[in-house]
Formats: structure tokens, sequence, C-alpha cells
């Protein structure tokens, strides 16, 4: 039975719609072999540490609490594990990594009775996996035993040889009328190829042939069909248009980020744009993954992790008056608001104020596995922070990442994510006037990062193990706690410059200017940007003019 999209708002997904983004590059699409996979975790208010969970060996009978990660609500409990694994951020030792968008789909399907929800789910997952196929089998069999009580899910799921997504929604409550506790399939994304997600479920037909390449539980479409929603043959069953069907919020808010990912790396999306405006109700689907026409490197996907739709018939006018008098590509939440009866929208790119902390992992095979995966992290919005590297093998975290005291409603400054954020709503605001003073910071520590990278790990792999750790662990901490103190200099520095909607000149070396009795030289007025100005006078009409 055809389906139509013309809803405002989807059903179950409207509380998630605004949520995360996940962009995913295969070894043989990567610069160096590398698998990559990256996410911003957008939750309003969340104050995210980079969490650690340290290797451990467990009695038989020993059990595990279950918190969910939103809420910190107690579920319940689990079996433990014999043995798990190092974890820092997403990322395990054995350089497995796991992130993930919500998408929502049928409310009626959430399991209220799960003991595990998608974020424990996460961090259960990486304490126990060595490989993200050994992954993907813990999780199914985990949410079946235990029962599943989030919202339909997309979790990325790499290691240094594949990438995969998988798709997961539970069989609803009630266990008098099914058995069934959930339904799941996954795909292996291609070596040569990108993928990307973003609280919109990507799956639709899949080869149900290909045991290799993908996996599915046994009642992916006999559950469908006995509650009435799939009557097809079954090679026609679509996931995301039995599950969660991409409405006009599905798509102009969701797959648009996808798109735009794609957009950037492979010719010819415009093909697919009818899709993702959400305004034709027979457009082409866009594909699950594409083959980019250039190599992806990890600075890439940092930079994607920062896009605004810069270029595209989605860019955020920062020339209407929702971007101000200083042009910001950010609107406020919630996306959706009504103005005398109607609805209307913002658009939601990939780069937004709430992210709580953003990642890109980076995952080889050819190195030792203590170096191998290096997870470059920051707290805030991807576009105003540099990516730290954080090493995989890290037993002990920096104190910007976990700040003693800190928390949502308790500012400090050893907290990279409070700094960070202290500098970037000071940015916000006056965007065109103080985003390029932060994007010269941001950008000269990303470089210096990167440029170090291979002679650190050069270094490191001549050493013995623990030796290797350690030293890695030390250089990763040093890196973080100098871009913390780089961040506070930031921060002094913008209030200075930019007193009392003023500027005040720097040299070439960004000290200010001091005239030749010692006092800081004239500062600059440059006024309202040339396009407000236009506006201002257009809507003031003849209010503001100078008579002649």
């Amino acid at each position: 039975m055809k389906r139509f999209l013309f809803i405002s708002v989807v059903l179950a997904m409207v509380a998630s719609a605004d949520a995360c983004t996940n962009f995913i590059v295969g070894k043989k699409a990567s610069t160096d072999g590398s698998v990559i996979c990256s996410y911003n975790a957008d939750s309003y208010g969340a104050y995210m540490p980079l969490y650690h969970y340290p290797a451990a060996k467990h009695q038989k009978g020993d059990k595990r609490q279950v918190y969910e990660w939103d809420t910190n609500k107690y579920l319940g409990e689990i079996d433990e594990a014999l043995e798990t694994y190092n974890v820092v951020g997403n990322i395990n030792e054995w350089q497995v990594t796991i992130g993930e968008t919500t998408y929502g789909g049928r409310e009626e399907m959430v399991d209220s009775t799960g003991v595990i929800d998608y974020g424990s789910l996460i961090y259960i997952t990486l304490q126990r996996a060595k490989s993200a196929r050994e992954a993907i089998q813990i999780m199914t069999t985990l949410v079946e035993q235990y029962g599943y009580c989030s919202e339909g899910e997309t979790f990325t799921i790499c290691d240094p040889n594949e990438a995969w997504i998988l798709e997961m929604q539970g069989c609803g409550p009630d266990r008098t009328v099914s058995k069934e506790r959930t339904v799941w399939v996954a795909v292996r994304i291609p070596d040569e190829a990108i993928c990307a997600h973003a609280n919109q479920s990507r799956i639709g037909v899949f080869d149900q042939k290909d045991k290799q390449n993908v996996l599915y539980s046994k009642n992916v479409i006999k559950y469908a069909r006995k509650k009435g929603w799939f009557t097809g043959k079954d090679e026609e069953f679509s996931w995301k248009n039995t599950y969660a069907f991409p409405d006009f919020s599905g798509r102009r808010i969701c797959d648009a980020r996808a798109w735009s990912f794609f957009n950037r790396h492979k010719k010819g999306m415009d093909r697919y744009l009818p899709w993702v405006l959400g305004i034709d109700k027979d457009a082409e689907d866009m594909p699950l993954w594409v083959v980019p026409d250039q190599k992806v490197s990890v600075e890439d996907v940092m930079n994607d992790m920062r896009n605004h739709f810069e270029g595209t018939p989605m860019e955020i006018d920062s020339t209407d008056i929702g971007g101000g008098i200083w042009q910001m590509p950010y609107r406020p939440t919630p996306l959706y608001y009504k103005v005398d009866g109607k609805k209307y929208f913002n658009e939601r790119p990939v780069s937004t104020q709430q992210s709580a902390f953003s990642f890109v992992s980076q995952m080889r095979s050819w190195l030792p596995r203590e170096v191998g995966g290096c997870f470059w992290f920051g707290n805030d919005d991807a576009n105003m922070i540099a990516y730290v590297p954080i090493y995989c093998s890290m037993t002990r975290r920096p104190e910007c990442f976990n700040a003693p005291g800190a928390d949502d409603v308790t500012f400090s400054d050893k907290s990279a994510y409070w700094v960070c954020n202290w500098v970037s709503n000071m940015v916000y605001p006056r965007y065109s006037a103080m985003f390029p003073d932060l994007q010269q910071v941001r950008d000269s520590l990303q470089h210096a990062y990167l440029t170090q990278q291979p002679q650190i790990e050069a270094k490191a792999k001549g050493m013995a193990s623990s030796e290797m750790r350690q030293y890695l662990n030390d250089y990763s901490i040093q890196q973080a706690q100098q871009m913390l103190a780089r961040w506070k200099q930031l921060a002094i520095f913008l209030i200075v410059r930019h007193n009392d909607m003023a500027r005040k000149p720097v040299d070439e070396n960004g000290q200010f200017k001091r005239n030749k009795y010692g006092l800081g030289e004239t500062v600059q007025r440059p006024g309202y940007p040339q396009p407000f100005a236009r506006r201002l006078v257009k809507e003031a009409g003849e209010r503001y003019a100078v008579p002649e």
C-alpha cells in the first residue's frame, strides 16, 4: 500500500528528530586506509564528559546495574561479562567504535519494560566486543534477552576493517501479545563507500540473501506482517518504509544532513534534492551509501561535521532577520514554531549549538592497536572546537574532559565543556565579527595536532606495549590541557577585542596595538554589516534617513 508523507511533524520522532549526526568512511574510501566514523552528540543542556570504563575481570554471577544514559534513571540489572575491555569515549582498546542517531519510528514499538536503553547498549557493548561483527551479535543478543526500552535507533558500528550500520526497534511492552523483544537489521557499508545517518532510518530494501554483508532478526518481516504493516512480497520489504516512514521531518530535518555529507564528496547529488527538500512525495529516494569522487581524510570529516549547508538550497540565510546583525548561521530551538496559527520550521544543519560532544574516530588495521585507534574528541559544537587526539589505549583522562564537580548546572573553568561553551556563546550572536578570531585558533591547533600525529605515532610504535600506552596517554593529556589553556586565552582575547561592539586592532602576531603614548590604539567601529544595513533601511523606510 502506497503511503504519503505530507505530515508536518512525525509521530514519535518529534522528540528526537533534532538530535545527532553520524558519518562513515570505508577503508578504501579514506586517504590512508583508515576506517573513519564521526558523531555529533546533540542534546539540549546535556553535560557529557569523555567517558572511561577500565578493563576488568569479573566473577561468574556478577551483575551490572543499568542506568538510562539520557536521564540516569535506574532500569534494572544484567549479567556481567567475565572480562570487560578498556573504553575511552566511544572507542575501545580493540579500536571498535560505536555512535548513534535516534529516529523514533512507530511509537507503539517502544518496550517500556526493557532493561537496556540505546546509550547503555553502546557502552556495555564496547566493553565486550573485539570487532564490529561481534558488537552486532552482542547488542542484538542483549536486547533480545533483557528488552530494549528506547525508540528506533541507527547505530554506527566500526572496527579497523569494517563499517556497519545497525537499525533496531523494540516489539512493544505486552509479552502476552508477542514473545518477541526486538526487530533489527544491519548492513555493512562497502569499503570503497561513504555513508551517513541523521535521525531518520536509512535502511530500505536489503539483500536478504547476502549473509556476509547483511544481518537481520528472524522476525524482521514476520513481525511487520503480524501487525498488518506489510503485505507485499518478502523481497520488497523496506525496513524504513515499514517501521519509520520518512515524512517531511525525516527528509528535510534529517536526511538533508546525510545529503550534505554526500554532496561535499560526490558530484551529481542535486538529483536527490527533491527528496531532501521534502516537498515532492514522489521524489527519488537517496541511497544508503555513495562512492566518493576522491578519497576522504580525517581532516575532511572534521570539516564535514562543521557544515551549515553552505552553497546549497538549504544554506541558512545569515542575512535574514534570524541571523541577527552579525549574520549567525544558527537558529534557536525548537525547530518548529507557529505564527498566527501557521507552522514554520528552521533548517537543521550538521553543526548545531546543542552538541554536548563531537568525535571523529580513526581506526587503522596496520598499526599496533594501542596506537591504531585515534579518537579525535571535543566538547561542544564541532564548528567551535579543535578536535584533540585521544588514543584508544588511554587509561587516564585529561582533567578538562572530566573536571571534578562540573555538571550540567555547575560551571568550572577546568572543564572543556564549560570553557568551550563560554567562548562559543560569546561568538554565536556576533558571529561574523568574532568567529574569524575563533576559527584562526581552532584551525591552528587542529593543524598542529594533525601535523604532529605521524611523528608521535612513529615514536610510539618503537616502544613496548606498556611504555607505548603511557607515552600516548601522557601526550593526549598534554594536548587536551594545552587546548583548554588556549581556549581560556581566547575567551579573554574576545572580551577585550570586541568590547562594547567595537573592535580593538591587533598586529600580525595577534597582539593588541598601542599608540605612541602607550595606550591602546583607537578602536575600530565597523558598524552594521552591509547586508543587515540594507535590510534595516528596507524595513525602516525613511525613518532613519539623514536629511539632505
